[in-house]
This record gives C-alpha cells, sequence and structure tokens, in this order.
C-alpha cells in the first residue's frame, strides 16, 4: 500500500509554500552535476555547491543543473530564490507524492513525472519522482536518486553537431522526458516477457503460486497504471500550451511523445486483459481438475456399490444360510463381485466415463 498512497502527516497544516520533504531519503549527501553546453562549447563537471552554476544563469549557453537527493531543503531554496521559481513549485519539488502534471508561469515551466525502475531478481517496479523546471537558457531537474534513463542523452551532448547541442533548452527538456517515457517500454517488455511464461505454466500446470504471481502482476499493472496515466494529460498540456519558452519545432517533439504515451497506456490495458483471462484460466483449470477428482472418487464408490451390498447380505447372522455349507460358497461370491465390477467397467467405459 504505500507505493499507492504517500503519507503527508509532515506537511500537514503547514501554510502554502512551506518546504518539507515528504517522503523516503533515498541518498545521504545531495549530488549536483551540471552540463553547460552550445554548438561549440561543452563544460560537465560535478559541483560542490549550488552557487557554482549561479554564475551561468544569464549566459547564452544551455545549461543543465541536476540535482540528485531532495532532502537538503537550504538547497532547494537557494535554487527558488536565485531562479525565481514560486514557493508552491518548490513544495511540490520536496513532496515526492505528487502526481505527473505540468504548470506554466511567466518565466519558467514546471513539469513532474514519474521515473519508474525494474528490479528483475526481485520482480518489482519501483518509481522516484522527477521534476523539471525549463527556463529560458536554463534547466534544473530534481531526482530523488542517483542513477537515471539519461545516459543516452548525455552521450549525445558529448558528440558535437547533434541537433541537441544546435537546439535550446526546450529540446534539452523533451529529450528528458522522451528518455523517461521511452524507458517504460523497456518494463513493458520485461512485462510481458514475465506474462507469457506465466500463461506457459497456466497452460501446463498450474499451482499456487501460479494464483499469487497472477495476482501480483496485476497489483503491478495498476501501479504502472497510476504512474503513466497522467502523464498523457501532462504531454498534451505541453503540446497545446502557449508559452515561449516552447518553440513550434519542439511542440513537434512532444506530440511524438504524446503518441508513445498513448501506446504505453493501450499496452497496459492490454496486459491488465490477459491477467484477468488468465485468472479466469486459473480457476476454471482448478475446478476441472477438481471435477476430474470427483468423477474417480464417484466411480470408484459406484462400483463399491454392489460389492458393499453383497457383503452386507453375507455378513448377516441368520442361522439358516445355504450359501455358507457350500464348499464353492466363498469362489462364488468373488466371481460374482469380479462379473459386477468387469460389468460396470465396461459400462463407464461405453459412456466414456473412463
Amino acid at each position: 500500500m504505500p507505493r499507492f498512497i504517500k503519507r503527508q502527516l509532515k506537511n500537514a497544516g503547514s501554510s502554502p509554500g512551506t518546504l518539507v520533504h515528504v517522503g523516503e531519503q533515498k541518498v545521504e549527501e545531495t549530488r549536483i552535476t551540471l552540463i553547460d553546453y552550445d554548438d561549440a562549447h561543452l563544460e560537465e563537471k560535478v559541483i560542490d555547491g549550488i552557487e557554482e552554476a549561479f554564475p551561468l544563469k544569464d549566459l547564452p549557453t544551455v545549461t543543465w543543473i541536476n540535482i540528485d537527493g531532495l532532502h537538503e531543503i537550504d538547497i532547494i531554496e537557494k535554487v527558488g530564490q536565485h531562479f525565481n521559481i514560486h514557493p508552491l513549485v518548490l513544495e511540490d519539488i520536496v513532496n515526492t507524492g505528487q502526481r505527473p502534471k505540468t504548470e506554466e508561469f511567466e518565466d519558467v515551466i514546471y513539469v513532474i513525472l514519474k521515473m519508474l525502475h525494474y528490479n528483475e531478481n526481485a520482480e518489482k517496479i519501483s518509481s522516484e519522482q522527477f521534476s523539471l523546471v525549463l527556463g529560458p537558457n536554463f534547466l534544473i531537474s530534481f531526482q530523488e536518486i542517483q542513477g537515471d534513463v539519461f545516459r543516452t542523452v548525455r552521450e549525445r551532448i558529448r558528440k558535437p553537431k547533434t541537433r541537441i547541442r544546435k537546439a535550446g533548452c526546450d529540446y534539452l527538456a523533451y529529450a528528458l522526458i522522451d528518455a523517461i517515457v521511452d524507458h517504460y517500454f523497456v518494463i513493458l517488455e520485461a512485462l510481458g516477457d514475465k506474462i507469457e511464461d506465466l500463461e506457459t505454466e497456466l497452460l501446463d500446470y498450474p499451482t499456487r503460486d501460479t494464483l499469487e504471481i497472477i495476482h501480483e502482476m496485476k497489483r503491478e499493472m495498476i501501479y504502472l497504471r497510476k504512474q503513466i496515466w497522467p502523464i498523457r494529460e501532462m504531454i498534451n498540456s505541453l503540446v497545446k500550451g502557449e508559452s515561449s519558452l516552447l518553440n513550434e519545432s519542439t511542440s513537434l517533439y512532444f506530440r511524438d511523445v504524446y503518441d508513445h504515451t498513448i501506446q504505453i497506456i493501450d499496452t497496459i490495458e492490454s496486459y491488465r486483459d490477459i491477467l484477468g483471462g488468465m485468472l479466469d484460466i486459473y480457476l476454471s483449470t482448478m475446478g476441472n481438475r477438481m471435477n476430474e477428482v470427483m468423477k474417480v472418487l464417484t466411480i470408484i464408490a459406484t462400483i463399491f456399490i454392489p460389492i458393499t451390498f453383497i457383503a452386507g447380505v453375507y455378513g448377516m447372522n441368520f442361522k439358516f444360510m445355504p450359501e455358507l455349507d457350500w464348499r464353492w460358497g466363498y469362489f462364488m461370491v468373488w466371481g460374482i463381485v469380479v462379473v459386477v465390477v468387469g460389468i460396470m467397467i465396461g459400462f463407464f467405459k461405453k459412456k466414456q466415463w473412463l
């Protein structure tokens, strides 16, 4: 349940704009990386303090500041003061239970979405909140942990004469959001492989563990849908927005991300339907297996009905029973039993009950 609902007790009752970190502290120390570039220039380094990035604000180059760790409130406050970020935006940044959304201000655009990771060993999906503040010539990103899905973006920045080196901050924002959305496909592919294996197991020999896996997969799909569904609305707001910070050419790329988001949501819905059908198949298979067991037990019980009757007749304590004095009486009873059992088995096979 904690993955679905974030507790908000820390800032309950506080005034709007109060900065209180809500969520799990996932790193010991905040790490700040700086990438400053244009078509002919590139500088990439890890900085000791956020103040080192302040002189780059008014330069014509593209400045990307990435902050890993949201628990040090003083760093967030300094960023907000220097880059004129609204206090409500800063409050949302340090509150890791936010829903994916976008907000446009006069001089910045604020975007929040979930970066998902898939642990193959634990077979669990985990998420971290990714916040992005886009300005005229700077982009500030906030992450909960170190490590992300932006390796390809950084590699493209390091290569000269690429589109991202020639474009502005709006294209960098697109590249980061596109990398996050593309990673959703990687997670869906891993889940799709697991569903295929589960389907094979379901058809071959399902067990109680199979039912638990199906329920676990359904919970993962609900969690995945909860994290991704609002992104469609968020991307659509960026496409239809009228902010001067987004060029018309970049809006075309955001439409492509919107199409990818629709495709991801459709895939999630398909997986949910498949898992729902697998649950029905499991219950039907278990019911059929139980019916087979009951059929065998019923046939065995039916065969023993006449045997029990014969045994009951000759088990009565009457003084005069002629068969008791016959020399071949015992063997005659066994012969009757064998003949009756043979007739009943032949009858069952004729009816295709065996």
